[in-house]
Parts: structure tokens; C-alpha cells; sequence
């Protein structure tokens, strides 16, 4: 391609495809990625106060297309955008992953848009009810631009009111100063930002940050009763897929929020345009491991949601075992 080579590449042994780009694997269709990728796309839209309003939806980077497929779950959704750098992908990933995005790029509600996503961003006119934002690792030239506070700023004023954007965070791959440098950052624009977890074995191994432009509750019994409506089949199936089966699980992978972090990211410091600290420091702590260490010391500073997440009676009692009793 013009910005990027693209390669997808096929594990007979257990039926996984791998997405490359640049060389570097950018998803895959293996369970821990599928979950992640469908993390992003689900949770931005259930964790929205009122999901049923959810119209618009912007989804920055392509790659196998799984977290914009599924916007295609949702009945209300009407406008869903990708923005993505290269055009060879969106074919690509339609025509080797379009099982697992349900062929988002042909779905009649999709426009695709080549655009550099912060010049997109910056001139766009439009506003969504869900950003969800997913580039390649910070350490990748370039990319940290998609991780500064000015980024953040620019999604955050292209939000609808009670809009949410999701982050994907790796964890893999990465240092504590990194970690606390990207937390920092997220939190700076969003300071009731939470953190959701895509754990791999009780390890972590990446993240998914929630923003909102006006935070407000996440009701699970509401959130149940939507699950279990019968316009909601669809989405309950994609969750499913990936290991979801209620609404329960899905706000069980909660890992914290910005203000119990305040001890952690006290002396972090900002990404800023002007100072592109990732862009340095991101690469420091590529095969480091490190992540079992830095998983664990986010979950010390982790605190039940009590005022976050509302519910009554058994939901609330199961949601408070399983976040007592996962790492």
C-alpha cells in the first residue's frame, strides 16, 4: 500500500489468521484478541447512559474490522464511520475476517473514510455518540500523536453529550513508566475515566479506558434487561461468542478508575504534541514481560464502583464476588 504493507497470515494447526501491518501482527482472529476487539466495540456502547441513542459511531483504524462490526449488532446505530490510513485494508480485512466483523465494510450503514485520523479528527465537522480508537502500539513511528492529551481534547469536543470513547491500551510489550505515562494522559482529558481489563490468565495483558464528555451511572439490571430483549439478540450473540454471557460478566473485567489511581500516576508524566515523551520512551520496555507486574499494581489501587455501577440484589452480590475474587 501506499503507507503500509499488508499481510494476513493462516496457522493451520489451530485455524487462526493473523493481521499484519508493517510487519507487526495488528489482530487476529485467536480468542484473547477476539475478546479485546469485541471489548472495545461492545462495552462503548453499553457502558453509554442511554445505549438506545447511540446513532453515530466512529471507529479509528480498520485493521480485521471486528470492534467496527460490532456496531452492526446494534438495531439503533445508523452511521457508523471508519477512519482508516491505508486503503488496502478494509478489502482485506473483508475478505479474511469477514466472519468475525460481519462484513462490516458492505454493511449498508458504513462509510470509510482514508484520512489520517488526527487530521480527520481535527477538521470534521460530524459528532458521535462512541469513538472507539485503536492504533498501533505507541512505540510504532509515528503513533504517539494518537496518544497525546492534544488527541484526547480533539475526540473529546467530538463527542455527543453523554458520549463515550474507548482506548485500547496494550499492555504486552510494555514498561510501568510507559503505562503510567498513557494512564496519565487518558486521565488528564477524562478524569472519571475507568479501566476495563482484557486479562489473559489473571495477567492483564491489555486494557480498554472508557472517557465520557458527562460521566454518569452504568445500571446492570438495565443493562440486563436490554441484553435480554429481543432487539438485542444480535449483540448478546456477539458477546457470547467471545465469552460474555451476561451483563455481570461483561462489567466483571472492570480493573479501576482514574481517581484511585491518583497515588500511582502522581509524578507521571503528560504525552503531550510538543513533548511526544511516548514516542521515546514506549519502545523501552518492548519484550520487558513486565506485564503480570504492572496488571497486579493497577489492581491495588482497585476499589468496588460503588456509585459507577447501580443494580440491586443478586447481580450486584455476583458482581461483587467475581471483582473480590479475580486478580
Amino acid at each position: 500500500g501506499m503507507n503500509v504493507s499488508v499481510a494476513v497470515s493462516y496457522t493451520p494447526s489451530d485455524g487462526t489468521r493473523n493481521f499484519h501491518g508493517a510487519g507487526k501482527v495488528q489482530a487476529s482472529s485467536q480468542p484473547q484478541d477476539m475478546h479485546l476487539q469485541r471489548m472495545l466495540g461492545h462495552l462503548s456502547v453499553l457502558a453509554h447512559q442511554t445505549p438506545d441513542k447511540v446513532k453515530k459511531v466512529l471507529v479509528v483504524a480498520c485493521g480485521a474490522g471486528v470492534t467496527a462490526g460490532s456496531f452492526t449488532r446494534y438495531p439503533e446505530v445508523s452511521n457508523l464511520t471508519i477512519c482508516e490510513l491505508e486503503p488496502f485494508i478494509p478489502p482485506a480485512s473483508n475478505e479474511y475476517f469477514g466472519p468475525q466483523n460481519y462484513r462490516v465494510k458492505d454493511w449498508p450503514k458504513t462509510r470509510i473514510v482514508y484520512d489520517d485520523a488526527r487530521h480527520y479528527v481535527f477538521t470534521t465537522r460530524d459528532t458521535y455518540d462512541v469513538i472507539t480508537t485503536d492504533p498501533i502500539h505507541p512505540w510504532v513511528k509515528g503513533t504517539s500523536v494518537l496518544y497525546s492529551k492534544e488527541y484526547y481534547e480533539l475526540v473529546k469536543q467530538h463527542l455527543k453529550p453523554g458520549g463515550v470513547v474507548a482506548q485500547w491500551l496494550p499492555i504486552y510489550d510494555s514498561d510501568p513508566e510507559t503505562i503510567q505515562t498513557e494512564l496519565a494522559t487518558f486521565f488528564k482529558v477524562f478524569p472519571e475515566g475507568t479501566i476495563w481489563s482484557n486479562n489473559l490468565k489473571g495477567d492483564g495483558y491489555d486494557l480498554v479506558l472508557l472517557g465520557q464528555a458527562t460521566p454518569g451511572p452504568i445500571d446492570v439490571d438495565a443493562l440486563q434487561a436490554r441484553l435480554d430483549s429481543p432487539g438485542y439478540s444480535e449483540v448478546l450473540g456477539s458477546i457470547g461468542d467471545v465469552g460474555f454471557h451476561s451483563a455481570v460478566e461483561m462489567l466483571a473485567t472492570y480493573a479501576g478508575r482514574a481517581s484511585d489511581l491518583r497515588g500511582m500516576l502522581s509524578t507521571a508524566q503528560i504525552n503531550e504534541d510538543l513533548n511526544m515523551r511516548l514516542q521515546y520512551i514506549a519502545g523501552v520496555g518492548l519484550n520487558s514481560m513486565a506485564y503480570q507486574g504492572i496488571y497486579k499494581d493497577i489492581l491495588k489501587y482497585r476499589r468496588f464502583p460503588d456509585g459507577l455501577i447501580t443494580g440491586t440484589g443478586g447481580r450486584m452480590d455476583a458482581l461483587r464476588t467475581l471483582l473480590s475474587a479475580r486478580p
